[in-house]
């Protein structure tokens, strides 16, 4: 069983104000509240954090006021956006290495319409970055790419590149998980992607999980693993089902984006716009998420005031 910290991140949301800029007020408020609440932050990514729809200029202004905002209380991470090649990740890295932030995750190839990179090409890929890059690595391993690191190639890697000090690992499979984590025995992190498997990772030895809920609701989530550190299994398993009813709030397909923002809007906090494609949900769908946030009593377990 690994001795290393345990810890739950948050995929973090990119504020938008109403005219479409980044909102830095907004956006030092969502880390100020993930700070109090004991969540470290991965920042910019492609959902819900709209990466894709982010100018370089943006993101970099995006990494500096999250980290100088988090003040070193919380890890604070890039994790970027899907990649087509070395070349356009290296392009976030060098951003996030020129404002200081904590690690870089590395996410798989995609190269789009199905196609899917060969074993040797994912590995030049991933060799390429980590032998250029200055800040620590988090190796991104995602099914909804249609494809996972091969297992023998994240024990190559481990061994060859001390700088990577975590994994994601975002699967249905539980035994390709346990495979994950018996690899990183020790050496490095490993994080679920979703609060879904948390309870699951948590019990075969890993740190824990990713999650978007603690954009809403950041005490929540990071009581999960304060009551997992305590040893207090009871609370920890109370605090699991309402994080998981947060998550269940979302019915509308396509992501946690829409619902994310949709939720902010509701609890009153700022950055809830969106760049398009992206809509907001409509008045009935609000009504809805109010009224489930409500029974759940998020604004009073968060210290908000509506």
């Amino acid at each position: 069983m690994s001795t290393r910290a345990p810890s739950v991140f948050c995929c973090t949301i990119t504020p938008f104000d109403a005219e479409g800029r980044l909102d830095e007020e907004g956006l030092r408020l969502l880390v100020e509240r993930l700070a109090v609440g004991g969540v470290g932050a991965f920042v910019g990514t492609s959902s819900p954090g709209e990466g894709f729809a982010l100018t370089l200029h943006e993101t970099e202004r995006l990494y500096g006021v999250t980290k100088d905002a988090m003040a070193g209380r919380q890890p604070v991470r890039a994790m970027g956006v899907e990649p087509r090649s070395a070349d356009e990740a290296y392009n976030l890295i060098k951003i996030a290495e020129s404002v200081g932030m904590d690690a870089m995750q590395l996410y798989c190839l995609d190269l789009s319409h199905g196609n899917q990179p060969r074993p040797e090409e994912l590995e030049l890929f991933f060799r390429t970055n980590l032998d250029r890059m200055t800040i620590p690595a988090v190796l991104s391993t995602h099914f909804l790419l249609g494809y996972m690191i091969p297992l023998d190639m994240l024990a190559r890697l481990l061994d060859d590149y001390p700088n990577i000090i975590g994994i994601n690992c975002t699967t249905t499979d539980v035994g390709y998980l346990r495979h994950v984590i018996d690899l990183a025995d020790g050496r490095v992190d490993v994080h679920v992607g979703g609060p879904q498997q948390a309870m699951t990772a948590v019990a075969l030895g890993a740190q824990g999980f990713l999650c978007t809920e603690a954009i809403i609701a950041p005490r929540l989530c990071g009581s999960v693993i304060h009551h997992h550190v305590e040893g207090d299994d009871k609370a920890m398993f109370a605090a699991y089902d309402r994080v998981m009813r947060v998550s269940a709030i979302n019915k509308w397909p396509g992501g946690s984006l829409r619902f994310t923002k949709a939720a902010l809007r509701v609890l009153g906090l700022p950055g809830w716009h969106l760049r398009p494609p992206y809509l907001s949900l409509d008045d009935s769908a609000h009504e809805h998420i109010r009224q489930e946030l409500a029974a759940l009593e998020i604004a009073a377990t968060e210290g908000l005031v509506l």
